[in-house]
């Protein structure tokens, strides 16, 4: 499937993979600010917009807890998974399918193992999938940068938090802009 770059938000949800606690240490301090920034404004955007926004956990037990300043926020409790892929997770399949939607915004951890097997599956599973690339992170840039070429050789446009959220907004001076723009700033 050819990459659909144009975000709809009657069609589109939010994702956030596996931002936890025990698992937050090992990132790069400033990629993990922007990480946290911007999938933050994902999670506002979302519920501003009124799409799903979904958080999974990968084995809690042992990574821990999505970080508070993400999960408080969230609409939902993460769903926990044991495989890498939230698609090859079946709960996580089951809720993503139940909201309707076939386009995915995808924020979190790490960007060559999760991010990249969720992508690509979800990419099989006939979803279009936008990764972005401030909200992803690895424990090193060579990891990020490679799993961001994996999601796009996948068929994941690879975007922006920012870029998405501009996209799903789709015009400036209305009171839904004035409310979420202020979350990219």
């Amino acid at each position: 499937m050819t990459p659909k770059p144009k975000l709809d938000r009657s069609r589109a949800a939010i994702l956030i993979v596996d931002v936890q606690d025990r698992l937050t240490p090992a990132m790069p301090p400033d990629a993990l600010a922007r990480l946290v920034k911007y999938a933050k404004a994902l999670i506002g955007a979302g519920k501003e917009l009124g799409l799903p926004v979904l958080a999974t956990e990968q084995y809690p037990k042992g990574l821990g807890r999505t970080l508070p300043e993400l999960r408080e926020p969230l609409p939902a409790a993460p769903i926990e998974k044991m495989h890498f892929s939230c698609g090859a997770d079946p709960g996580f399949a089951a809720a993503l399918e139940a909201t309707g939607r076939k386009q995915v915004v995808i924020a979190g951890m790490e960007a060559h193992v999760c991010v990249f097997q969720t992508a690509r599956d979800l990419v099989a599973m006939g979803y279009e999938v936008h990764v972005c690339a401030d909200a992803v992170s690895s424990r090193t840039e060579e990891h990020r940068r490679v799993g961001l070429d994996l999601c796009r050789e996948a068929g994941a446009v690879i975007t922006t938090a920012e870029t998405a959220i501009f996209d799903l907004l789709h015009q400036a001076g209305t009171a839904e802009f004035k409310k979420v723009a202020p979350l990219v700033k």
